[in-house]
């Protein structure tokens, strides 16, 4: 099925446009939305999964649940779904404010794009994580040293764009 997005201006307004996320080349003004979840268990452990191998970008890579907003879609509601989808886990009673947002502007790749991070704090283990095959290979709940560990072997996601939420939070 192919996942349709909705094209939004800086300020977050959409601009009437929607078109198919495979493929999407956004020009100036352009962006799409994607969201961000950092779910921390009870220990100060936080979640993270490791990419399938036949990803085309990243592929066994470690990262935090996330993805695209799709059209008529809130961030909010995205970020609920792809918990949801990705590691089978509920965020939905849980505050639904990010706390953190960034902006990527590669006019050249035609990829603009505005991330919501949200930070979730659940009594989870791995035991109550099912993976989403298509996604993940595998997870684990790591230490924020065993995720620096993984950033500097250059095999983790967006660590820049978490140590940045984090830290605006006071975490760091």
């Amino acid at each position: 099925m192919e996942e349709l997005i909705d094209i939004y201006d800086a300020d977050r307004n959409f601009t009437g446009k929607t078109i198919p996320r495979e493929g999407a080349f956004l020009h100036e003004g352009e962006y799409m939305l994607y969201v961000l979840a950092i779910v921390q268990n009870a220990q100060g452990k936080y979640l993270i999964t490791q990419r399938s191998l036949d990803k085309h970008w990243a592929a066994g890579w470690w990262e935090v649940t996330g993805g695209g907003v799709l059209t008529g879609e809130t961030s909010k509601q995205a970020v609920v779904r792809e918990v949801r989808e990705e590691v089978g886990l509920d965020v939905s009673a849980e505050p639904l404010d990010p706390v953190y947002v960034y902006e990527n502007v590669d006019l050249k790749r035609g990829d603009n794009y505005i991330v919501d991070i949200y930070h979730f704090h659940l009594n989870a283990n791995e035991d109550d994580v099912t993976l989403q095959d298509s996604e993940a290979i595998g997870c684990k709940f790591a230490t924020w040293e065993e995720i620096c560990a993984l950033a500097e072997q250059g095999l983790f996601l967006h660590f820049s764009r978490l140590q940045q939420a984090l830290a605006a939070e006071g975490v760091l």
